[in-house]
């Protein structure tokens, strides 16, 4: 078989289309490289749905845990703690736990019907996890940023007459956004890592068609030789990692498009060793 002919048949397998059984002997390099390919897939599924939601959540709880109403910021403040002060991996399997034995009381989440056992598979469950974790943490970047908006930037917006929403949207909000990127560029990067974790948290993979490491474990085992597919599934995530800060790096600029090109502030990649 040629190597476009394993492309043409094995790149789309982990969303189900494809031969449904793996090769067993005399694997190929192309075959390895287009299977962790085709699970990167779930990867990148993984990490843009959690960003995009956690986004939208995590400005929620940024201006929750901002207002002096206790009854908006005692509870995202909670929310907080708990996602940011226990480690990810051990919510994946207490999530997993929590979401079998959800079906003995009759409790239905999102419209997902835990007798079908969709809260329990990684395309669900493992998804509410990272996006519960990832907005806790752009949370308390947003609150951060929130909190260093220039009171100059507050008393222009008053001056013109801007009150409530109008402010928020056309100043508190955007002034934000800007203070906040940089930081929570660094925490787009570790979510995508993070989506690695998913393979080991318990949540079984959609008719057995897994992420990156479930076939770079695979190719492992029937090749013992974890020195090829490990280091592809690395070099896959190192092109989206840089893809991902590509992309963030435009919406910085446009963000501060308004400043002299010197006073940008240009994104830097700090990794983070423990979380």
């Amino acid at each position: 078989m040629s190597c476009l002919q394993t492309i043409s048949d094995y790149a789309f397998r982990s969303i189900g289309y494809g031969p449904r059984l793996l090769p067993k002997s005399d694997i190929t390099l192309c075959e390895q490289v287009t299977l962790i390919g085709s699970g990167m897939l779930w990867n990148i599924y993984f990490g843009v749905l959690a960003l995009g939601f956690g986004f939208v959540f995590a400005t929620l709880l940024a201006v929750a845990k901002n207002t002096p109403n206790p009854w908006l910021r005692k509870p995202a403040e909670w929310f907080m703690f708990l996602f940011r002060g226990s480690p990810l991996f051990i919510q994946f399997f207490l999530a997993y736990e929590m979401f079998v034995q959800l079906p003995k009381a009759g409790i239905e989440i999102f419209g997902l019907t835990l007798e079908t056992g969709n809260l329990t598979r990684a395309w669900a469950g493992a998804l509410i996890v990272l996006f519960l974790n990832t907005s806790a943490y752009s949370a308390e970047i947003f609150y951060g940023a929130l909190r260093s908006v220039p009171k100059g930037d507050m008393e222009a917006a008053d001056a013109y007459g801007m009150v409530g929403w109008t402010r928020f949207r056309r100043i508190t909000w955007p002034t934000m956004l800007r203070l906040a990127w940089p930081s929570y560029t660094n925490e787009a990067i570790f979510l995508f890592h993070a989506t690695a974790l998913v393979f080991f948290s318990g949540f079984p993979a959609w008719q057995q068609k897994g992420d990156a490491l479930y076939y770079a474990s695979y190719f492992a085992e029937k090749t013992f030789n974890p020195f090829v597919p490990y280091p592809i599934v690395a070099g896959y995530f190192v092109v989206l990692i840089v893809i991902v800060i590509g992309i963030f790096n435009i919406i910085n600029t446009r963000l501060n498009r308004h400043l002299p090109l010197e006073r940008r502030p240009k994104l830097r990649f700090k990794p983070q060793i423990i979380r």
